[in-house]
Order: structure tokens, then sequence, then C-alpha cells
């Protein structure tokens, strides 16, 4: 029996570098395991999307630059896995945004994504905010978030301008203050807890 509740998941893909921040789960989960009740596991584990081994998993996360090339066998069972109550996270760290939308359309063409207000639930399950903090400044502008949901419950998580998963990565690779890699690690523990239990 495993000493973690889950483990999530980091999906390598063509065209990027999906292997960005490379330890970031691992922080996240240790930080995630010191401030919940959650037992997440600190190992990364590593899948493609045409990977049927993703069905075992609640969580997905894709991050990174450039483009997410795919195909159709990728498509086809990423968009089960997500019909099937499947969560994925995506967070543009720089440069990804037009390719995140058509991918995110090529998987679910009669679905269109959702700007999400600060108060949505996913953004408070554990730790309360009023605003979406903004780790980076890639972008001018606000940070903002979209979701694409399955019935009541968002499927798909994608931020944008908010380079959340930079604030999970050691201090050394930004040097970000203790505040921002505070209120990095707390969202990402509140989009866990979302993707788990609501």
């Amino acid at each position: 029996m495993s000493a973690f509740d889950f483990a999530p998941v980091r999906i390598q893909y063509e065209g990027g570098d999906w292997y960005n921040d490379r330890e970031c789960l691992k922080i996240l989960a240790e930080f995630v395991n010191e401030n919940t009740s959650l037992k997440m596991d600190t190992l990364e584990n590593v899948l493609r999307m045409s990977d049927k081994r993703i069905h075992d998993h609640p969580f997905l996360f894709i991050t990174g630059h450039d483009k997410i090339k795919y195909s159709k066998k990728e498509i086809e069972n990423l968009r089960e896995y997500l019909r099937n109550g499947g969560f994925l996270y995506i967070d543009d760290d720089y440069g990804l945004n037009t390719s995140v939308r058509s991918f995110i359309k090529e998987l679910f063409p009669e679905k269109n994504l959702v700007k999400l207000p600060a108060e949505e639930i996913i953004f408070s399950t554990v730790f309360k905010f009023d605003i979406l903090p903004k780790i980076h400044e890639h972008y001018e502008g606000p940070p903002e978030a979209y979701g694409l949901y399955f019935g009541k419950k968002i499927g798909i998580l994608y931020t944008y301008n908010t380079n959340f998963s930079d604030g999970w990565a050691r201090f050394e690779t930004y040097r970000d203050s203790d505040k921002k890699r505070n209120e990095a690690l707390k969202m990402g523990a509140n989009i866990i807890f979302y993707a788990l239990f609501k």
C-alpha cells in the first residue's frame, strides 16, 4: 500500500520544454504534505498523453514555453480521461497561450473556455484568495484563469499571466520573495484539492 494519497503526473509533450521547473511538483507536494491533511507523492511521475496509465491518476499537469504538439492518439486518450472525470491543469509559463487554446479546442471543439473570477471555489478550497496572485511579470495586465467545464465541475484549468508553477520552483531558480512563493504554493494546494475532492 502506498504511503501517499495520490501521485500527480507531469505530461511530456513534443514542441516545448515540458520539463520546465523540473522540481516544482516535488516542492508543491512537500508544501501540501506539511500544511494540509493530504499526502502527495514527492516523486515526479512523467507520462505522455497517449499513455493509458494517465487514467490511474486524478491530476495531470502541463507547463512550458512555445508549443504543444500532439497526435490523434494523444488527443483521443486525453479526451477520454477528461470525460471520465480526470483533471488537467495547464500553466502558461510564457509563450504557450496560442498553442494551449488550439490544443483545448482540438480536444473539445463543442466546448468553450470560461474566464473564471477570483472568487471561484477552485481558488479557495483550502487557502482563501480574494484576488489571483501574479508570480511573474511576463505579460502586461492582470493574471487570468480559464476553465473548461464538464457538468458543474472544471475539468481543465488554464492559467495565463500568473506563473503559479514558477512559484513552486526552487528558490535559487527565480529568487522570488517568500510572499510570492507562499501565494503560489497555497494556490497550488487549492487546485489540487479541487481536482481531488470537488
